[in-house]
């Protein structure tokens, strides 16, 4: 049976190729410094609970109110701390970029799938000078999905005009990267160094990847072996 190499690489942004959790701690720690009360790992769980969205600043309005120190002018000063704080502490895994580069000078098309909108993941991506690295970015108000609806994975798919077969994803969630790449047919690598998710996200997953990632540039190991037929097998 005929054999295929990887066409495309399709990335999850956040704590794949950066810890994004660790630059929202420091943007936490700089709001609660600033009006001198509270604790920064109370405050980022609020982002962290499943009412208004793990991006969402109304989750400081929340915390702020919560802790009786809510007003309009503190609450707009807490969101442009936050969001200045949160991209200036974004910074990549170590071989990211080298990495990057390599697999361009491969031909293998790059793109990224994340439920970030384009406003936030490009000035991020910009940040860490990646933003002209990819083919392609998928945002959740380009595709209109979040993982882990396969209508998000597709959009992609098809916008890069890959096949699952052809095509490995990379990210650090079980849940919303692994196990739907795996469902559609695609290989899978997780990238186990940035899984910051909570143990649920972990919880019942059928679906295992077929690549284990320690580190960024352990993919260019599973790119120089990796070789497999349509069906996966």
């Amino acid at each position: 049976m005929e054999r295929v190499r990887i066409k495309g690489i399709i990335f999850d942004m956040d704590n794949t190729l950066f810890d994004f959790v660790n630059a929202k701690i420091f943007a936490c720690t700089a709001i609660v410094d600033h009006f001198g009360k509270g604790d920064a790992h109370e405050l980022f769980n609020y982002f962290r609970r499943d009412v208004h969205g793990f991006e969402n600043v109304l989750n400081i309005s929340d915390y702020l109110r919560d802790n009786g120190c809510f007003s309009e002018d503190m609450f707009l000063e807490c969101c442009r701390i936050y969001e200045e704080e949160k991209v200036r502490s974004v910074e990549l895994y170590p071989g990211v970029k080298s990495t990057l580069l390599e697999l361009r000078s491969r031909n293998i098309l790059l793109g990224i799938l994340t439920d970030a909108e384009m406003r936030n993941a490009r000035v991020r991506l910009e940040k860490v000078g990646l933003y002209s690295v990819f083919d392609s970015l998928f945002t959740h108000d380009i595709t209109g999905w979040k993982k882990p609806s396969h209508k998000t994975f597709t959009h992609a798919l098809d916008s890069m005009g890959l096949k699952p077969y052809e095509t490995l994803f990379v990210g650090d969630s079980l849940r919303r990267d692994i196990a739907p790449s795996k469902q559609l047919g695609m290989m899978a690598a997780y990238a186990y160094y940035g899984d910051r998710n909570p143990d649920r996200d972990r919880a019942h997953i059928k679906e295992k990847p077929d690549h284990i990632l320690n580190s960024f540039s352990d993919l260019l190991k599973v790119i120089r072996e990796e070789k497999y037929d349509e069906h996966g097998l």
